[in-house]
């Protein structure tokens, strides 16, 4: 069981169903095909006398064509002990192979329930490359073989096409708010250290530059990099003001007592903050009568999906002062999931998966829990940290942030009206 689990944590906290156990269904290709057709994703495992449990994973369904099937997410596996050993597909064109005598069919490389025999048929080098001995130990006589298939539909839909990445940047520069008063709303990140936030202001800017780009100053320090309130790119409908970085100690980090005069819109632009002192009306810019556009509209928390189940007590009483803050103002929230990448090894290997991802899934929940919003508000990116090149998958995750933060803004400017109404009746 504990090697299923590990499986399962490979492939982001999928749960398996078995389709197929040779021992009990039979050692046939017949027998493989008619649980297992159309049926995908799957893992598949083999076992022998020697005490090997090894197999492989494909995204593609099962036939029975006498085809190859193209599939750059295959790869075979074997266990060292506990630990998972991957071998990725080298050749994804020929990724695997749909043979009716046969079980799963791993290119000319890894065949499980080789026709139709209790063995295993084995030829590294070709499609896949393992050493023989770590993969089944040369034992080829199997005692038995198991297909699962696994699940983990995606608990919330994308549509991870470029035609879509060019809908979103259309959208989000044809954006007006709907009032007036307002060109450009305004979107406050508050978050830990280190969680992103800095970096996703950069991979945003990127996006809409076509490179990446970090006009903001990011990192890993342990103290924030961020002393100012530092706005985005201006030909972006959309003004993102990046705050210090919570930290846990008093005196340090953004202060509770300015976020009231940043809410408020009293905050000039570049402000240089003073962690020991609050910010005073005599302050240099200070704005003693802010407009409804100097306001903030929709506040976001940028929080790092690996730590969530590590953060300390002290920061999310920090969190909560500041989301009780928030509410009492009516100001919308939402919370930005970064670094999924780093949490999850599925989602790492292709940033398509979020969204499958039990692990994230879990985490999403976590965080909602924590800081008090419902899981509809909070929204899973990558940001552009050590890439060179700009990723449409990314791309596509950062814009979709965005436009749930205009959805929120016109839902904030929507209240406002309304209340404008109330009051002008009575």
């Amino acid at each position: 069981m504990s090697r299923e689990r590990t499986i399962c944590a490979q492939l982001g906290r999928f749960k398996l169903k078995l389709l197929y156990k040779a021992s009990i269904h039979g050692f046939t290709g017949a027998a493989f095909h008619q649980r297992c057709d159309n049926r995908s994703p799957t893992v598949s495992v083999g076992y022998n006398n020697s005490g090997f449990v090894f197999g492989g994973y494909t995204e593609q369904p099962f036939s029975q064509s006498g085809q190859y099937v193209n599939d750059d997410q295959a790869f075979l596996f074997t266990f060292d002990g506990e630990n998972l050993i991957k071998y990725p597909v080298t050749n994804s064109t020929y990724a695997v192979r749909m043979m009716a005598n046969s079980g799963p069919y791993f290119g000319e490389t890894l065949v499980l329930v080789n026709g139709s025999q209790a063995v295993t048929y084995s030829n590294p080098g070709n499609y896949y490359n393992f050493p023989a001995a770590q993969m089944h130990g040369n034992d080829l006589n199997m005692t038995e073989c198991e297909v699962y298939e696994v699940e983990g539909k995606s608990w919330r839909t994308v549509i991870w096409e470029s035609e879509k990445r060019k809908e979103l940047i259309e959208y989000i520069k044809s954006y007006k708010p709907t009032v007036s008063s307002v060109t450009q709303p305004r979107v406050l990140l508050i978050g830990p250290v280190g969680a992103g936030k800095s970096s996703f202001f950069n991979s945003v800017s990127s996006v809409f530059r076509g490179h990446v780009t970090s006009q903001a100053i990011s990192g890993s320090s342990s103290t924030s990099l961020t002393t100012q309130v530092f706005v985005c790119w201006k030909p972006l409908p959309i003004i993102l003001c990046d705050t210090m970085g919570l930290e846990e100690t008093k005196g340090a980090g953004l202060d509770i007592d300015d976020l009231s005069s940043i809410l408020n819109g009293h905050l000039p632009e570049r402000y240089q903050f003073n962690p020991s002192a609050p910010l005073h009306p005599e302050a240099h810019g200070y704005r003693t009568s802010p407009g409804l556009k100097d306001k903030i509209h929709c506040v976001a928390y940028v929080i790092d999906a690996s730590k969530v189940s590590i953060m300390s007590t002290g920061l999310e009483e920090k969190l909560d002062a500041i989301r009780r803050k928030v509410n009492l103002m009516g100001i919308p929230q939402l919370v930005l999931l970064t670094k999924v990448d780093e949490a999850c090894p599925l989602v790492k290997e292709d940033v398509r998966n979020v969204y499958k991802s039990g692990y994230i899934k879990d985490v999403v929940q976590e965080v909602g829990s924590r800081l008090g919003v419902p899981l509809s508000c909070v929204v899973p990116v990558k940001n552009y940290s050590e890439e060179l090149e700009l990723d449409m998958n990314c791309d596509i995750l950062l814009l979709s942030a965005v436009l749930q933060m205009f959805r929120f803004v016109d839902d904030y400017f929507d209240e406002m009206s309304m209340e404008e109404r109330t009051k002008s009746k009575a």
